[in-house]
């Protein structure tokens, strides 16, 4: 009897232990906000990617808005305390993460940034970075903008929040290829922090004081929805030329009813997909690139029904 009890209890250890070690590990990704398509699109790539990985999941959280930090550090922090395998994490704010990031590198869990950098003081606290290059997508869109409206006149900058990365790269692109190749004025830039109402009444109120605009630029998802929205409830849809960032059903519209010129449109669903198998081959120890570029589609009326950019558009 005694020996059959000592049996039974080693199994049941060896059992409850193998259960434990085949438990799926999981890779936290912790975006800046869930509140947008763009980044739910970041989601589905970051749950198929995990649905191809054998023992991992991928748990999805975003802060309560672009610029509720506390909250994005919050999350990094419980989910250090929880010791996940890896995190996913697209910063809200190159500076305010780092401390968090560092909490992750001590406790030897891999950092995988996607669409916004950390500043050189954080260079030590991530694996790998996998963006849409911001500057070189910010001066497609000047270029696009140039094309249309010409070297002379005003032009408005829509911007989202103030010294994010990709808003960083991406509105400094913009605004140093208009300087370079133009003698464009620039408006701006207005800051909406992301939010579509805000967006709205900001453009509403710089097509009303600016009679002679002729082009105007909405450098993320919401920011260029309001703009577009407050282009067609003006009456200067199509009258001003507008290009906007990513792409999804808002945007097509605007695209498809000539509202805007072009969406320069980043692959939110590849950051996500790619985000997740980069984060499991780093905590598995394998090298990982420090830098991947996850591209950008500058999709117009011409193009909206390629191949090229259906598999962007969201």
């Amino acid at each position: 009897m005694n020996k059959f009890l000592t049996t039974l209890f080693a199994s049941t250890f060896l059992f409850a232990a193998s259960a434990a070690s085949s438990a799926d590990k999981e890779i936290a990704v912790i975006v800046k906000t869930a509140n947008s398509d763009f980044w739910q699109n970041v989601k589905k790539g970051s749950t198929a990617a995990a649905g191809e990985l054998k023992g991992y999941t991928a748990s999805f959280q975003g802060a309560a808005s672009d610029t509720d930090l506390a909250g994005q550090v919050a999350l990094v922090e419980n989910a250090v305390n929880r010791k996940v395998a890896a995190i996913v994490l697209a910063p809200s704010d190159p500076d305010a993460l780092i401390p968090a990031m560092k909490k992750a590198w001590e406790a030897k869990i891999p950092v995988i940034l996607i669409d916004s950098a950390a500043s050189d003081s954080g260079k030590d606290y991530y694996q790998s970075f996998l963006a849409t290059d911001n500057k070189k997508a910010g001066e497609l869109c000047a270029q696009a903008l140039i094309d249309k409206v010409g070297t002379t006149g005003k032009i408005a900058i829509m911007s989202y929040t103030a010294g994010s990365g990709s808003e960083i790269g991406r509105v400094g692109g913009f605004r140093k290829y208009i300087e370079a190749h133009s003698k464009l004025q620039v408006v701006g830039p207005f800051y909406s922090n992301s939010q579509m109402g805000t967006a709205l009444n900001q453009t509403t109120d710089v097509l009303a004081a600016n009679a002679d605009l002729k082009g105007i630029f909405g450098a993320n998802e919401p920011t260029a929805i309001g703009m577009g929205r407050a282009l067609v409830q003006s009456g200067k849809a199509g009258k001003v030329v507008a290009i906007g960032f990513d792409g999804n059903g808002d945007l097509q519209g605007f695209i498809k009813d000539g509202t805007l010129e072009a969406i320069a449109v980043q692959s939110a669903y590849q950051m996500g997909h790619l985000g997740v198998k980069t984060a499991v081959e780093a905590s598995q120890g394998k090298s990982v690139p420090k830098f991947r570029d996850t591209g950008v589609v500058m999709v117009t009326k011409k193009n909206i029904d390629s191949t090229e950019a259906k598999n962007v558009l969201y």
